[in-house]
């Protein structure tokens, strides 16, 4: 395998945790009586206390699993994977979040397409608060960004058609 192709897992590797909790709040939505709004009139209704905290989970949980497989490829001191999975699951969720809210005060109608800020809002989020300690540099964080933006893409319209998710993206 060449250099550049290990260097992508490694990257791909750092954002599991967010990827992961960027895929788990959807799961939830079956639980009606138990799932509010976090604020529907600023967030939606799609944007919901137990996704945010199912998120959170699910990127300690991510974290956890890969301080204890230890593989090589971790860009950070997975010591700290309680820390890191609380700021990759926060930043991902609160990334989600904040994009939610602009659509809103932009009058972007829920579940109207909003390229390419759908695709990138959690990884932003998640780079914000642990980006810093991986000391990622400019090309790794625009790598992360392209291949996050291309597997958003996919893995959307995959829930899509598998009745996962009420919109392609």
């Amino acid at each position: 395998m060449n250099e550049f192709a290990l260097h992508l897992i490694s990257l791909i590797y750092f954002m599991a945790p967010a990827y992961l909790a960027n895929m788990a709040p959807p799961f939830v939505r079956y639980w009606k009586g138990w799932n509010r709004p976090i604020h529907q009139r600023l967030l939606g209704s799609h944007k919901t206390v137990l996704g945010f905290a199912l998120g959170v989970a699910v990127a300690v949980l991510v974290t956890r699993l890969q301080a204890a497989l230890a593989w090589p490829i971790g860009r950070i001191d997975y010591g700290h994977w309680l820390l890191f999975g609380l700021g990759f699951g926060v930043g991902a969720m609160a990334g989600d979040a904040l994009k939610s809210l602009l659509k809103r005060r932009l009058a972007i109608a829920p579940g109207k397409p909003w390229l390419p800020f759908d695709q990138l809002d959690f990884a932003l989020g998640a780079l914000a608060l642990v980006g810093v300690q991986a000391a990622l540099s400019w090309p790794d964080v625009l790598v992360i960004l392209i291949a996050t933006f291309v597997g958003d893409l996919a893995v959307n319209r995959l829930a899509f058609r598998l009745g996962i998710k009420e919109s392609p993206w």
